[in-house]
């Protein structure tokens, strides 16, 4: 498959060091063990028979008779995520009270209405409510005038939030957004930031003012994602609740929080629910009011369980980063032309696997830059794994071996295709089969990986897996976002 892109990436790829280095030593927050009745019901959250998916949208009457309220969740560190087969994350731990809330005084457990939780593309958070393929939306959602006309709201989770600029430390720092016309601002796609950078420009234009270039960045990052791009360097700017950009400033060193510059100011955030839902509104506002109102201990606790840790910080030297990357990128471009492989994919999955480091070798015995065994090599033609070049084209011909005989559907986007050889290479071809047969059994769709198949892979093998095609797909963008700089500076 080819995404390809033409190969000038020089100078710039100094400002990718950050993100990969900081990407390879990252971990999920402490997470807490649990009992073997736990985990059984914490699996029973993620267990999907066909019903659930159908089109619902009664009231919580409705939803108390049906005994199933599913909750539609975006996967990433902070709101869900999966460690070891069990749910984790901000939004899982609040909907685990409130279903404890919801069946108050309730003992049988026949009679209890369950949580089940949906994952969808953030952007998909609205529409799969509003079709009844949920209840919720799980999320710390913006409580914008254009989705109070659309959606209820149960607020306080987070009130008095203003959405912020930051910035790249070694940009100019800018006093006005008039500094900022004709700059790309990157945002997450669909979220509330592409509105006020939008309600911004029409007020610059009436200064008589050449717009901000909002750019709505690749649907599978998350703001925390962007935050790290621009840590890199490899995007300028975005925006994002300052809650969130001042939790994150911890972690990433080389991020300007601009407090003075906002889009939108004293903003609430909550869970939404539909128009026609004003019961289970009701019900979820008394649940915020209650137990979960921001400031109060628990809020506090998650937060500083999954935003405040930074002792995995472990940065690379960046002068043997791009050493590595100028010495073996043409082998890379060879062989994934070859193979018709997008090259940059496959330089960011040999990141992933050994830094580019062909000396490593792993505690299995996996050789090199692309961690293959002596004896998949042999398979595929090459003896001398101690070669960078025979190493490089021995991993490359192996992904397109997986690629032939287990991702062939001719049906699969080529992007989610990548994606599923990355999770085969990584896991194995057998139990890739087993992690798409679950994906298609949850009701998900056995050819899309992120917040499909990754979700199924989460339950089978743990998060390993799942952290390593989000790392290897986040440091393909980070290359690909280096070289369209690359063009830019060229053109200018």
């Amino acid at each position: 498959m080819r995404l390809t892109l033409p190969y000038r990436l020089s100078r710039y790829l100094i400002l990718l060091t950050s993100i990969l280095s900081l990407s390879l030593g990252l971990s999920h927050a402490t997470e807490a063990k649990s009992s073997a009745a736990d985990t059984e019901q914490d699996s029973d959250l993620l267990h999907f028979p066909y019903y659930i998916q159908q089109s619902f949208t009664g009231d919580l009457a409705d939803i108390k008779q049906r005994k199933i309220v599913r909750a539609l969740v975006t996967y990433g560190k902070s709101d869900f995520h999966l460690a070891d087969g069990r749910p984790l994350g901000i939004q899982i731990e609040l909907l685990r009270l409130y279903e404890e809330f919801l069946n108050k005084g309730i003992r049988r457990d026949v009679e209890k209405t369950k949580v089940k939780i949906v994952p969808v593309h953030f952007d998909q958070l609205i529409p799969a409510l509003e079709a009844g393929r949920g209840d919720i939306v799980a999320a710390f959602l913006t409580a914008t005038p254009e989705r109070k006309k659309q959606l209820r709201f149960a607020l306080g989770n987070a009130e008095g939030i203003s959405e912020v600029l930051v910035s790249h430390k070694d940009t100019a720092k800018p006093e006005q957004w008039a500094e900022l016309s004709g700059q790309k601002v990157y945002v997450m796609d669909g979220s509330s930031y592409v509105e006020h950078l939008d309600r911004l420009n029409l007020t610059l234009k009436r200064q008589g003012v050449k717009p901000i270039k909002v750019v709505e960045a690749d649907g599978n990052l998350l703001s925390e994602d962007i935050l790290e791009m621009v840590n890199a360097g490899v995007m300028k700017y975005t925006v994002i609740d300052d809650y969130k950009a001042h939790l994150w400033e911890k972690v990433f060193k080389d991020i300007r929080v601009d407090n003075h510059l906002t889009t939108s100011e004293g903003q609430s955030l909550g869970w939404a629910v539909r128009k026609t839902n004003p019961q289970l509104q009701k019900n979820l506002q008394e649940f915020v009011n209650k137990q979960v109102k921001q400031g109060s201990l628990l809020g506090n606790t998650l937060l500083n369980r999954y935003f405040d840790h930074t002792a995995w910080i472990n940065r690379l030297a960046n002068s043997e980063d791009r050493n590595r990357f100028n010495r073996y990128a043409p082998l890379f471009k060879k062989y994934a032309s070859e193979y018709e492989f997008d090259y940059l994919a496959i330089v960011a999955q040999g990141y992933q696997e050994s830094g580019l480091d062909n000396s490593k070798v792993s505690h299995r015995g996996a050789k090199g830059i692309m961690q293959l065994l002596p004896s998949t090599a042999k398979e595929m033609g090459y003896n001398n794994l101690d070669d960078p070049e025979q190493n490089i084209a021995a991993g490359i011909k192996y992904l397109a071996w997986l690629r032939e005989h287990y991702i062939n559907q001719h049906d699969i986007e080529d992007s989610e295709r990548m994606a599923l050889i990355w999770a085969a290479y990584n896991a194995g071809p057998s139990k890739m089969n087993k992690m798409r047969r679950l994906t298609k059994e949850m009701n998900l769709d056995p050819n899309v990986w992120f917040g499909n198949v990754e979700i199924a892979a989460g339950k089978i093998i743990g998060k390993e897996t799942v952290r390593y095609v989000s790392n290897v797909y986040k440091y393909y963008i980070a290359y690909t976002m280096a070289l369209e700089l690359e063009v830019e500076r060229a053109e200018e």
